[in-house]
């Protein structure tokens, strides 16, 4: 099951921040992900906040959840206030956003369109499953505003995307991917690596596919076993072992490899683009500390140095926006010191680089060393980067950055 939220401040039943949090937003980008937290089937390695049940009582049902979701975006509005302003970045994730049908995400970015306005040129994704598409559903998101889908392909292997509990037939990919070309969509495929019993050549052979489908962006994440998962119990039990640091690092340099060699350039640790213009905007908003609101039961928001994080039932998110009230669980106000590590924690992963005097002395003494390790590579203009050793240890290049 999804794990338990933190504990933090309570936060006002009308939502409102510090005013501190909304000084010199304009200046800040702003994006809007919403959360929809339902699946067809719950995948044996998944910790997020998902559903499989059609009806979950009250207002927490897929049938009434975009109008539920659009309550919460006009609750947005009247917090911001005069801080609201045009979204640069619009992110449907889950769960299985197009399990909703496509009128549904449609009326939901409709909400955000009214509410705040979308800049000229905005970006709007939506994740997908393969088999949880159309033709069809496609143009009708295209034709609403949305510019890119993301399907979760993980593997190309049936073995693999077993030991995941994939449902999906990685037959129909390429289908899924033409139709959203169609659509006049750009494309991501998300790819896992490291799931127990996947060789280096069925890593390959996900990777030939997908490269076959000629994708504008590839994420690849190494396999994190979550507590509480099934997959987490079937390793506790001796049934399939546990994933391998070594294995893992291999398989990175097996991805990176590929991917170079057909065109993609990283833009940050577990990403790749065919072109700039194809990265996320959205997560790279995330890694830059830009400010963003998260719609949906679980979600997390950020503005201003203030995060906090929504009631994860739907049900109870529902009930709360029925009442009127923030569907907020907790908030933290983040001191200078929390900003500047996770500052470090997020910058540090970009292949535009970071300049170490950002974050104060400790940061540009660590540099020598890091450099000398051959972790790190000079950009120019005082920033540097990570090298493919350094995206492997960037957890050690960010405890040297922090001292």
């Amino acid at each position: 099951m999804p794990s338990s939220l933190p504990d933090g401040e309570t936060v006002p039943t009308d939502g409102s921040l510090p005013s501190a949090a909304l000084a010199g937003a304009a200046e800040r980008t702003f994006g809007v992900y919403l959360h929809v937290p339902f699946c067809a089937v719950r995948c044996g390695y998944c910790d997020f906040n998902t559903y499989t049940a059609t009806e979950l009582g009250g207002g927490g049902s897929q049938a009434a959840y975009a109008g539920t979701a659009a309550a919460e975006v006009a609750l947005a509005a009247r917090v911001l206030g005069p801080a609201a302003r045009p979204a640069s970045t619009v992110f449907f994730g889950g769960g299985t956003p197009t399990l909703l049908p496509a009128a549904d995400l449609a009326a939901m970015l409709g909400a955000v369109r009214e509410r705040f306005g979308l800049e000229p040129g905005a970006e709007v994704t939506t994740e997908a499953n393969p088999d949880s598409v159309t033709p069809e559903a496609l143009a009708v998101l295209a034709a609403a505003g949305f510019t890119r889908v993301s399907f979760g392909v993980q593997s190309a292997v049936p073995h693999v995307l077993a030991v995941l509990d994939r449902t999906h037939d990685p037959r129909r990919v390429p289908d899924a991917v033409r139709w959203a070309r169609e659509a006049g969509l750009d494309v991501s495929l998300d790819l896992i690596y490291g799931t127990p019993g996947e060789s280096a050549d069925d890593l390959r052979r996900s990777l030939d596919e997908a490269l076959a489908c000629e994708p504008d962006h590839v994420s690849a994440y190494a396999l994190i076993v979550e507590e509480g998962t099934r997959l987490a119990a079937r390793i506790r039990r001796g049934e399939v072992p546990a994933p391998e640091d070594d294995d893992e690092a291999e398989k990175y340099e097996i991805v990176d490899d590929a991917l170079g060699a057909a065109g993609f350039s990283w833009y940050e640790v577990s990403n790749w683009a065919r072109k700039a213009e194809h990265a996320c905007r959205h997560n790279l908003a995330y890694w830059r500390g830009g400010d963003w609101w998260g719609i949906g039961p679980g979600a997390h928001s950020h503005v201003g140095g203030v995060r906090w994080w929504n009631v994860k039932h739907p049900t109870a998110y529902a009930g709360r926006l029925g009442r009127g009230e923030s569907p907020a669980h907790a908030r933290e106000v983040l001191s200078g010191e929390d900003r500047r590590t996770e500052d470090v924690l997020l910058r540090s992963r970009l292949a535009e680089g970071f300049d170490p005097a950002w974050w104060g002395a400790v940061a540009v003494a660590a540099v020598p060393g890091l450099l000398a390790d051959g972790l790190v590579e000079p950009l120019g203009d005082g920033r540097w980067a990570l090298t493919r050793r350094g995206r492997l240890l960037a957890d050690a290049v960010v405890r040297a950055l922090l001292g």
